[in-house]
């Protein structure tokens, strides 16, 4: 990391003006648009102020996995970039200029809200964590005339449930955790049930998504989850009996649904004006596990999703539920 990371308490050198970080606002707001499939519906409940900044936050989280996911790249060059990444974003923090509008949004929306830039670095770390290098896995993926697209054999990311959740604690905790900085708390107990919502969150992707990371040459489920139903990592490419995965996908569906609870405890906490767009959130996300489990757990053939229709429903839901 570069000395602009020593540099952060000095006065900032570079202001943007305000048209320049109403654009740079803009355009994050135009990613999370585009990408953000359940979080955006959430956010659109939220003060103009909140809203922007959480698409700042989402707009930067983007940037880390797309870099993290570009598989037309070696793995050291992803980590690099990464990095380069980070440290661009520690510069802009310490008042060098920047003219990268998500980098400017972000910036602005730490300081509006005095989010902690170690959980920022936390988010980044944990993409990290998705491109451990393996040089002899790189050697082969990109020797002549070999395709770098496709995964070279299937890696199981984590031996046990608890090392799971320390993924899971930097790639979604943390975003809870920031999530909750830019909502607004008072009480610290909000910090601990934040933590535990975001990693329900991240087990419905996992298990939402396991054919596709499959695909990708990783699996996010447990190598000792995994074994217990002796299932090899192989079988989630093919999945041609989808019942046979149902039990560990319910497993793991239980789990979430346990952290869920934290989520609806964590509602009271947090500033009346943020309530609806939390609501919605949890239960977008709470709704398409349940959809999941509809299916049997069966995520194999077509992509469980909810329609834009019921996600606009549940936000509508939530507001007038703080009208009321």
């Amino acid at each position: 990391m570069s000395s602009a990371a020593e540099q952060m308490g000095q006065f900032p050198t570079f202001s943007p003006t305000d048209s320049q970080i109403a654009v740079a606002y803009s355009v994050c707001r135009s990613i999370a648009r585009t990408s953000a499939k359940n979080f955006y519906y959430a956010f659109l409940a939220l003060p103009k102020p909140k809203r922007q900044a959480l698409c700042a936050v989402y707009a930067f989280m983007r940037k880390c996995d797309d870099i993290a996911d570009n598989e037309g790249m070696p793995i050291r060059e992803r980590r690099q970039k990464l990095y380069t990444w980070l440290d661009d974003f520690h510069r802009a923090h310490a008042g060098q200029p920047t003219d990268d509008p998500v980098l400017m949004a972000l910036t602005d929306a730490q300081r509006r809200f005095l989010i902690p830039v170690g959980w920022l670095d936390q988010l980044a770390y944990g993409t990290a964590m998705d491109i451990e290098e393996d040089p002899e896995k790189e050697l082969e993926a990109f020797r002549p005339g070999s395709e770098p697209s496709a995964p070279n054999g299937i890696t199981v990311q984590y031996k046990t449930f608890e090392d799971l959740a320390f993924y899971c604690y930097r790639v979604a905790s943390v975003v809870g955790l920031v999530c909750i900085k830019i909502f607004g708390y008072r009480d610290p107990a909000a910090e601990q049930l934040a933590e535990r919502c975001g990693l329900a969150f991240q087990l419905t992707n996992i298990i939402r998504d396991v054919k596709e990371d499959a695909a990708q040459g990783r699996v996010y489920l447990p190598e000792e989850d995994l074994a217990k139903f002796g299932i090899t990592p192989e079988e989630l490419l093919t999945a041609s009996d989808a019942a046979r995965f149902e039990p560990l996908l319910k497993m793991e569906a239980d789990r979430a649904r346990e952290y869920y609870r934290s989520g609806e405890e964590l509602i009271p906490y947090i500033d009346e004006d943020s309530q609806p767009a939390l609501w919605a959130l949890i239960t977008i996300y709470r709704r398409l596990l349940e959809k999941i489990a509809v299916r049997q757990y069966d995520v194999f053939h077509g992509k469980v999703r909810l329609a834009t229709r019921e996600k606009l429903l549940i936000l509508g839901k939530g507001v007038v539920k703080r009208l009321l």
